[in-house]
């Protein structure tokens, strides 16, 4: 199996090319400024070069705020940029797995969202990412979509990161409690991913299509921030000792965030084979490894 990762520099794709490595998986990794998938010939070109057996896109806009003020920009690199590459893929048949968001949905829900549920994206990320979506939907029949939540990781900039560095500075901090959903570890993500593509070139039967993926567990933000304090202590000096809920009112933000957000991933589990780990579990092996990261950087 050779491996065509795009976005190879961001939070996903920095574990998706670790763990290839790991397991033997010939892999080529690109990001900006060697493709831009913006930009249809600069994706022509890495396809029909690299000839990949399976491509797994991890490029992706990501700041909801700045997202309603650049709306073109995070359309581009979220909605026309997968368009580019299903469209590559169809043409050299090559499957595509690819990433989105619970932020496609709504909110309203009181139960974990199902892939068949409907979409009404609540801001300008969103929609640009359920039009990547679509468009890959109509452009190519062999492809993955997983979607998934709350992503953390070791690399990158992320809530994890962000709780961290607060909490070395401020004794309280203030986070909303009234939104929920699941937290997921971007090495958890690259794993699942890594285990489909390899079902896929191994030629095992499968639904092509939608699935959801992400740690297992639902809780708010608040919850995650005072859980992410607790795991730290033994590992860093913090200067936080209260954490205080507080109402998403009493937040504002840009765009207006999914109240519940959380996951059911019923479906991958059961076409996949894929375990679902607990959100502390997978958060309380990642901590350390942040850590050392934020303090290898200046």
């Amino acid at each position: 199996m050779k491996l065509l990762i795009i976005g190879s520099k961001g939070q996903l794709g920095y574990d998706l090319v670790r763990y290839s490595k790991h397991l033997g998986i010939d892999v080529e990794a690109a990001d900006l400024p060697e493709i831009d998938i913006t930009r249809p010939r600069s994706v022509e070109k890495w396809v029909a070069l690299a000839r990949p057996s399976i491509l797994i896109n991890a490029a992706a806009y990501t700041n909801v705020d700045k997202a309603e003020s650049e709306p073109a920009l995070a359309d581009a690199v979220n909605s026309t940029g997968p368009a580019y590459i299903a469209r590559e893929c169809e043409r050299f048949g090559i499957p595509f797995l690819h990433i989105s968001t619970d932020y496609v949905f709504n909110g309203r829900n009181q139960i974990p969202y199902k892939e068949s549920d409907p979409i009404e994206p609540l801001g300008a990320y969103g929609k640009s990412k359920a039009d990547g979506e679509r468009h890959i939907r109509e452009s190519l029949k062999t492809h993955i979509i997983v979607r998934t939540s709350w992503l953390y990781g070791a690399h990158g900039h992320n809530f994890v990161k962000t709780m961290l560095r607060l909490g070395k500075e401020k004794p309280v901090l203030r986070v909303v409690s009234d939104q929920f959903g699941c937290p997921t570890c971007a090495a958890d993500l690259a794993e699942t991913l890594l285990k489909i593509a390899q079902q896929i070139q191994g030629g095992h039967r499968l639904e092509w299509g939608t699935y959801h993926y992400c740690n297992f567990g639902i809780i708010s933000w608040h919850q995650f921030a005072t859980t992410i304090f607790e795991l730290a202590i033994p590992f860093m000096a913090l200067a936080v000792n209260r954490v205080e809920p507080i109402s998403t009112e009493e937040y504002p933000t840009p765009v207006t965030r999914p109240k519940f957000s959380a996951l059911d991933c019923t479906r991958i589990q059961n076409s996949f084979g894929i375990r679902l780990k607990p959100w502390r579990e997978s958060l309380q092996q990642t901590i350390p490894e942040i850590i050392n990261e934020l303090q290898r950087t200046p």
